[in-house]
């Protein structure tokens, strides 16, 4: 392994999951160009190595086996950059692919192995990190969720519920982490053109009922012919990246992409329209304002 990098030669060292393709690498990519080091890890680190060849001899990438749902060698990895580098100032959290199907069409299998990447190795690697995060007093650790993670339907069912936990823990992180000077944020992309409807990052669940013809039936078609045509800018995605790692206070959510706007926006209508349209038996349920505090006859 070459010798540790002393910390001044840049200004970041970020630690990257799912790095060899996607989203990963193009953070990885402008990281890179913008002077920082980069520890990029995937399952393969030769297709990592071989993306990033013309860095190899900058000192700036570090490339490294990782399969996130491996907890002890989520740890290595972490040992590993710190050998190397001394510290890691940002965390991304991007390993993780998709699962098209509806939700009675998944099987037990696929459900647990989408959780095992999604949800539990996002988790390996972060407790992984954290310890030298808090040492520091400093870091910043991003999680990669989606515009499912905000607004679940019909074919990605499973998929958006591993990216709602995703929500939740960095929800409960950002405020765990905040007084030990450590931000959390959850990325919220839209529909990007990488090749995340490809079958390198998509699963597809072979049971196809006729009954979900009309709803995750249509989803599957419309997936194929959107692939490749998404909206999104990947590079341009990298670059609001770091301008989020630049900013001194950094949002717990930044959603990235129109569509992603618009998803927000329809939620909240839809959320405080049924809200509104259910108070009444919503509030009904505490107990009389006359009897707060008193014992129920049953335990008197």
């Amino acid at each position: 392994m070459p010798s540790t990098t002393a910390t001044s030669d840049f200004k970041r060292v970020w630690m990257i999951t799912g790095a060899a393709r996607g989203i990963g690498a193009c953070i990885a990519e402008a990281a890179l160009a913008h002077g920082d080091a980069v520890i990029a890890t995937s399952r393969n680190a030769a297709s990592v190595q071989e993306r990033f060849a013309s860095h190899a001899s900058s000192g700036a990438l570090l490339a490294l086996p990782l399969d996130v749902t491996d907890e002890a060698q989520a740890a290595q990895a972490v040992q590993a950059a710190l050998a190397r580098f001394g510290r890691i100032d940002v965390l991304v959290n991007n390993a993780g692919f998709g699962l098209l199907g509806a939700v009675e069409e998944a099987t037990a299998d696929e459900v647990r192995r989408l959780y095992d990447t999604n949800v539990f190795g996002l988790l390996n690697v972060t407790r992984a990190v954290l310890p030298a995060l808090r040492v520091q007093r400093s870091g910043h650790v991003i999680n990669i969720s989606s515009l499912g993670g905000i607004q679940s339907g019909a074919g990605f069912g499973v998929y958006c519920s591993t990216k709602f936990a995703v929500e939740g823990l960095t929800e409960a992180l950002h405020a765990e982490l905040a007084p030990l000077g450590i931000h959390a944020t959850v990325v919220e992309p839209g529909y990007f053109r990488t090749d995340f409807l490809d079958g390198t990052s998509l699963a597809v669940s072979p049971r196809s009922l006729d009954d979900y013809a009309a709803t995750a039936g249509k989803v599957r078609e419309a997936a194929t012919q959107i692939n490749h045509q998404q909206p999104g800018d990947p590079l341009r995605l990298a670059q609001a990246i770091l301008k989020l790692v630049e900013a001194p206070k950094p949002p717990l959510r930044l959603p990235l992409g129109t569509d992603t706007l618009q998803t927000i926006r329809a939620k909240h209508e839809f959320v405080d329209m049924e809200t509104a349209q259910w108070k009444e038996l919503s509030a009904s349920t505490d107990f009389p304002s006359d009897a707060a505090g008193a014992v129920p006859a049953s335990q008197g």
